[in-house]
């Protein structure tokens, strides 16, 4: 699933930051949920340590990473081992699947939404949280990616771009919130959450399963 796993040696560093950036994580769950209506059933990919399984309901997680599996579970997800690329379900299973910060990683980005899309029942939902490089910020993260532990690895991707990749692989009657308008060490009070993107450094974007 992961070109790279900087993850399995420093999970509990990465869980950290979370709170350590408290306001930033507010955010991102705000403008997660507002395309999450309510308890569905629901599958994330690449759950890491559940820090948005858990306050979302997500029911099932997938995750390669075995330290950041373990946090999970220690949250109380349902979190099994596997890839992006492969999902061990059956077609039609979910209503609802969200990826958070995981495109970048992923070996195979067409396969990782092939397998979105197959797992999904008709009409189902899929929420791509992520960086998007398109935007002012998102530019300078991938400037400086290299000096970063856990993005050094990464392919980072503007909504542009994976929309046209989820157009490609079936997903359609898309929306957006964005949000993280300052660097992470400037922001001091409740970030906002707005429609669209292109300004935000953490994009949402909401697609549709439409056979």
């Amino acid at each position: 699933m992961f070109k790279s796993n900087p993850y399995q040696n420093y999970a509990k560093q990465y869980d950290e930051w979370f709170d350590e950036n408290r306001l930033v994580y507010e955010a991102e769950l705000r403008a997660l949920r507002s395309f999450i209506p309510g308890k569905l059933c629901s599958l994330e990919i690449g759950a890491g340590t559940g820090r948005f399984a858990a306050p979302l309901d997500i029911q099932i997680g997938i995750e390669p990473v075995e330290s950041m599996r373990k946090i999970a579970q220690q949250r109380g997800i349902n979190v099994l081992g596997g890839r992006a690329e492969c999902l061990p379900f059956k077609d039609s299973s979910f209503e609802l699947v969200l990826m958070v910060t995981v495109i970048c990683f992923v070996d195979d980005i067409y396969k990782t939404f092939k397998e979105s899309f197959r797992v999904l029942s008709a009409g189902g939902s899929i929420v791509i949280g992520m960086i998007d490089s398109g935007s002012p910020l998102g530019q300078i993260y991938v400037n400086h990616k290299q000096n970063s532990l856990f993005y050094k690895q990464a392919k980072f991707y503007s909504v542009d771009e994976i929309l046209e990749i989820m157009r490609e692989t079936g997903f359609d009657d898309f929306s957006f919130r964005q949000t993280v308008f300052k660097d992470v060490s400037e922001i001091t009070d409740r970030e906002i959450v707005s429609t669209g993107y292109g300004n935000g450094l953490f994009a949402v974007i909401h697609g549709k399963k439409i056979d």
